[in-house]
Parts: structure tokens; C-alpha cells; sequence
């Protein structure tokens, strides 16, 4: 049973799944809980994930109910289908939660939790819940495990995804062929984010600064990949607008563009460790609630949030965090890597350097998620 309750969970287990047909020699079927990836391949979900796309403690004190249901929901197909094995993928509040309700009703079933809470980041404790919590610890980076292993938690790091990005399928010259763009126009690529709060937070500043943009630029093009779990916010919210922008909702195109763009406009998150892969310079920019901030703050020794400058410990791409982040800043900030393709050469290289620190170039950690499992398995 693979259970993911966001679209990048989703995207891990359809990984895993795959990983796990090519690895075992014992025969697999699945049930679970995922989007369109692990539908694809078979995992018919008990209700739509999005359902479950909350940011924020306040947002999640709104949707506990909501919540509460779904983890319900997601315990009654476990005692159904009775999976020999069940993995939790990232989701921290809905996968705790029904890792306890799995528990309860299904003492001896091995739990598999894939992607483990930023402990490093805050709230530390949280690794000796997720140790009385689960069996075995997936992580996806080395700063995780000492942590986990204080606690008595099984865990193997399998890396970030992210660094193993396939962009052997990216055209960035056909991408801007097929949308009529030469190869000198300007070219900004803007990613509001997967989560219905990124989008309701977010969308208006990046909206506000396209236009300025656009007003200043009037050659520059946009092109804005959309998640499938927030496409229908996403196009209300840029219906009617005169701005040259182009949707995509592919992969392949979402690849192409990183490396066709000049530069990026991201919501801070997974995204940025795929746009450093890709070459591309990028300003991330991000908003939650305030509750929510000030804890951070209050609580997380992190100075950046952006995971390869965490890792540099530099603000490789700069970040524009609350209150600052405005058009005004934002537009800038795009403004200043338009006129300087020597910035831009610079910080492609630096993010390049901060990847390499990350483990860039290692085995695909879905493969290593699948070999952790059967070992602990004894499939």
C-alpha cells in the first residue's frame, strides 16, 4: 500500500512503484492513496488528494475535520485490501495520522514512512514521534539520519529525487520553436507552486509583477507550468489577462522550459533543487500564514529556506520571504538577471557547486527506496 497525499508524493510513490516491479522477484499488486502518476499505474485513490493540499496551521486547524476524514477513509482500505507492507510518503500531519490509525488496527504490518519531517530545520522532536511511529525510515538526505538514528529508527537515505531528474527528454529549442519564440527572445519561467495556499498566496504578487515586467520588457515572454492538483485556481486567476503567457501541463514541457528560460520565478520548494538542475537562475519567493512564520522563526535556526543554499550556507538564489515578497522586489530582481547574462552564468554555476554538495549525480534514490524496502521486507 503506497499512500502520498500531495502531487511530489505522488510523483515518489509512481517512482517507488515502478522500482519495486523491476526489483522484486516476488510478484507485486498495489492499492493506495495518490494523484494521477500512481493512478496511471494502477492505484485507485479512495477520494482526490487535493482534498488534502493544506499549508499552514491555521489552514489546518480549518480542514481538521476534512482531514480526520480522509485518514478514516484511508485505515478502512488498509483493513480491506490488507497490504503486506504500507509506505507513507512525505505529508507529515495525514501520514502520522494514519500511520497511528494503521497501528491501531493492524499491529503487525511492516510501516514504511518515505521522506522524513526537516528536523534539522525545527521541531527536532518530531524524530522521536516518527521513531515510535513507524519500522523503517526512507530519508532523503544525510543530514536526516543522525537524528532518526538517536531515536532508534531504521534509516536509509536514499537521496533527493530531485538531483536525479531525467532532462534527457527536455527540447529547450523545440519548446521554443512549437511557441514561436526565436532563440534571443527573453524568456521567464514562472512556477507558482502546487498547493491551493501557494496559489491564493502567491499568484497575485506574480501576476502584479509579470505586468510591471511585461510594461518594462515588452519582448519578454512568460511560460507557466501547472500542477495538476491546483490547474483549475491557476486558470481562473490568469483568464482575461493581457499578458504573453504560456500554459503548459506536461512534463516534458515543464523540463523543457527550465533549460529554454532565461530565468525563473519560483514558489519556494522541490522545484528549486529541479531548476538548479536544469541550469536555470532562478528568485524564490514565498508566503504562508503569519502564525506560521513566526514560528518558524521563532523555532528554526535556518538563516535560507531554499535547500541548496541551506546546504552552501550562501543565498545563492535570493529569497523573498513575506513581507518582502512584493513586486517591487521581485521585479527587480528578475530585472537585474535579464540585463546581466554574467550574473546569470555566475549563479547557474554556483547552484551547480551546491548540487554537487547534495550528492548530484547518484543513483536514482527510487531505485535505492526499492532496494531499502525489499531488504526490510525479505521479499
Amino acid at each position: 500500500m503506497i499512500i502520498a497525499a500531495e502531487a511530489s508524493g505522488d510523483a515518489l510513490g509512481a517512482g517507488l512503484m515502478r522500482a519495486l516491479v523491476a526489483q522484486s522477484e516476488t510478484p507485486l499488486t498495489f492499492c493506495g492513496v495518490g494523484g494521477h502518476q500512481m493512478r496511471a499505474l494502477g492505484v485507485e485513490s479512495p477520494f482526490d488528494i487535493a482534498q488534502l493540499s493544506i499549508l499552514g496551521m491555521s489552514e489546518g486547524l480549518k480542514a481538521y475535520k476534512r482531514v480526520k476524514a480522509r485518514v478514516a477513509d484511508t485505515v478502512a482500505l488498509a483493513l480491506a485490501e490488507k497490504p503486506d507492507a504500507v509506505v507513507l510518503i512525505d505529508s507529515w500531519g495525514f501520514t502520522l495520522r494514519v500511520a497511528k490509525g494503521i497501528r491501531e488496527v493492524m499491529p503487525d504490518v511492516p510501516l514504511i514512512k518515505y521522506v522524513g519531517p526537516q528536523v534539522w530545520a525545527t521541531r527536532p522532536g518530531r524524530a522521536k514521534t516518527l521513531a515510535q511511529s513507524v519500522d523503517l525510515l526512507l530519508a532523503l538526505h544525510k543530514m536526516d539520519a543522525p537524528y532518526f538514528e538517536a531515536e532508534g529508527l531504521e534509516t536509509v537515505v536514499v537521496g533527493n529525487p530531485a538531483l536525479n531528474v531525467d532532462f534527457s527528454r527536455a527540447d529547450p529549442e523545440g519548446f521554443r520553436d512549437a511557441h514561436g519564440l526565436k532563440p534571443d527572445t527573453p524568456l521567464l519561467l514562472v512556477l507558482p507552486g502546487s498547493r491551493p495556499a501557494e496559489i491564493r498566496r502567491l499568484m497575485p504578487v506574480f501576476i502584479e509583477t509579470l505586468q510591471h515586467l511585461s510594461a518594462v520588457y515588452p519582448e519578454l515572454r512568460f511560460v507557466m507550468p501547472v500542477a495538476d492538483t491546483v490547474r483549475k485556481r491557476v486558470l481562473e486567476q490568469v483568464q482575461g489577462l493581457d499578458l504573453p503567457l504560456i500554459m503548459t501541463d506536461t512534463e516534458a514541457d515543464k523540463l523543457s522550459a527550465m533549460q529554454a528560460a532565461d530565468v525563473a520565478l519560483a514558489c519556494s520548494g522541490t522545484v528549486s533543487t529541479e531548476l538548479a538542475l536544469s541550469g536555470c537562475p532562478m528568485i524564490i519567493a514565498y508566503k504562508v500564514e503569519w502564525l506560521t512564520y513566526f514560528i518558524f522563526k521563532r523555532f528554526s535556526p535556518l538563516k535560507y529556506v531554499t535547500l541548496f543554499n541551506i546546504v552552501a550556507d550562501k543565498d545563492i538564489a535570493p529569497e523573498f520571504i513575506q513581507k518582502d515578497c512584493s513586486a517591487d522586489n521581485l521585479v527587480q530582481a528578475v530585472s537585474t538577471r535579464l540585463n546581466d547574462p554574467s550574473l546569470r552564468a555566475r549563479q547557474t554555476a554556483e547552484q551547480f557547486a551546491a548540487l554537487d554538495l547534495m550528492g548530484r549525480g547518484q543513483k536514482p534514490p527510487a531505485e535505492l527506496a526499492a532496494a531499502a524496502v525489499i531488504k526490510h521486507l525479505n521479499l
